[in-house]
Order: C-alpha cells, then structure tokens, then sequence
C-alpha cells in the first residue's frame, strides 16, 4: 500500500491555514496536533484516517480556492495578527468570505499590491525563489541618479552577502532631487530594493508595487480589494510554472 502521509506544515499550507513558514512556527509554539498528540516538526499524517487540529480546531482540506488582491497602505505589516497591536493586513480584509493568508509581502513602509490566497500549493509556487515571477516596483528616489547607479541595480548588488539577480530598471520621470523609477525584480529577499538604493547611496521616499507577473494594481483604491478574475490566476499560475499554456495547431 502506498504511504499516504505527508508533512504536516505542507498539508497545513494547502489546506489554508497559513504559509508553509508560518506552519511550521505554529507546530513549533505546539498548537497542532494530531489524533491529540501535539507534533513536533518533521511530523507526518495522513489526512484521510488521522484528526489534525490547530488550537482545537479540526483542519480539513479546501474544496474551493479564494484568490484576491489588496492594495496595501503605507504603515500597515504583511501580518494576519500582531502581538505588538500593530495595524497589519488582516484588519483590511476581514470581510473576506474566506480564511486567507498573504503571498509574500511587502514591509510596514511599503504600499502596493499584495496577493492573498488559502491555495498553498499556489503561495508556495509565487514565491518559490526558482520560479521567477517578475514583480514590477514604482519607486521614488533621492536625490538623483547616476548611469553607474543605474547599471548597477540592474546588474547586481552584494547585498547581506550575496548579489542580487538582473533586475529590469527604467527611469520613469527625473527633476532635481527626485526620481521615479520603474524595478522590475525577478527574486524577492527582504526589503531587497530598499537594500540596494541605499548600498548605492540612493533615499527610497516611495515605494509601491504596481504588478505581480502580468496582473496589475490599476485603480484599485488603498485599503481595498478584490477577486483576482479566472484569466489572473491563470496567468499567475502560467507565470510559476503551476500550468502549461496549451498549443494550437496551424493547419
């Protein structure tokens, strides 16, 4: 008989309850448990025969998916609870219909476009670091900018030791002391584009994601959200490789 069983922060994750990294924090602080039995990481189960709770409450796989967008504001945290009593995220999407968790995000000082899902496979594959989704950045600078400044951020930055990836970077408008980029990035470390401006003695004064992949923010108000359509999250999926574009034959 084939093993049925699986990693429990993965099951976890594709069942909704938060992302694969917050999982594994639950299971560590001992809040899921299995047939009674609180796990440990690296635990397993089957979740055809076995209970899983998380704070006593049973956990049972999605049968329907939830995918939105919400553009956040500056001074909120990519958090669904703060115990420091901070604005986070969750508080702009409690009347979601759906228990959902952010894919990625943004810091406290950044606004923007933020996806929300409870499909793990999917938040895991939109963040995977192999997969490349291509997330597109407004970004205001001070004071003005060099062309080696330039090149550089597309080129590569040492950042916490390690060189950034190409990234795509265009000048959208400059004055004095002023500048407004467009950065498109092909990977997503911490704080990655404030890191880079400022190894090259560059102020981010505004920073704001436009796009993920091919799906864009457009006019969608601060604080708001909405439904990614079918044709987004398709397009998503394509972007992380969840999906194959089908072919059409040339007769």
């Amino acid at each position: 008989m084939a093993d049925q069983t699986v990693r429990l922060q993965k099951y976890l994750a594709e069942c909704g309850v938060a992302s694969r990294r917050k999982c594994e924090e639950l299971i560590e602080l001992g809040k899921v448990r299995v047939n009674g039995k609180i796990a440990t990481i690296g635990d397993k189960a089957d979740p055809k025969h076995d209970t899983i709770t998380v704070s006593g409450k049973k956990i049972v796989r999605q049968k329907t998916y939830t995918y939105i967008m919400l553009h956040k504001p500056r001074g909120f945290i990519t958090t669904m609870n703060d115990e420091m009593d901070r604005k986070c995220v969750a508080q702009l999407i409690k009347d979601v219909p759906a228990r959902v968790y952010p894919v990625g995000r943004l810091d406290r000082d950044s606004e923007g476009l933020l996806l929300f899902t409870n499909d793990g496979a999917f938040a895991n594959a939109m963040t995977h670091p192999s997969k490349h989704v291509p997330k597109t950045y407004r970004v205001t600078v001070r004071p003005s900018i060099t062309q080696e400044q330039l090149t550089a951020l597309m080129e590569g930055i040492i950042i916490d030791d390690a060189k950034t990836a190409p990234a795509e970077v265009h000048v959208i408008t400059q004055e004095e002391n002023r500048v407004v980029l467009e950065i498109i990035l092909y990977e997503g470390r911490n704080r990655q584009i404030r890191k880079m401006c400022e190894e090259i003695g560059l102020e981010v004064a505004r920073l704001r994601r436009i796009a993920v992949g091919s799906v864009k923010l457009g006019m969608l108000k601060q604080g708001d959200w909405r439904d990614l359509t079918e044709d987004e999250v398709r397009k998503l999926q394509l972007a992380a490789g969840m999906i194959r574009e089908k072919k059409t034959r040339n007769w």
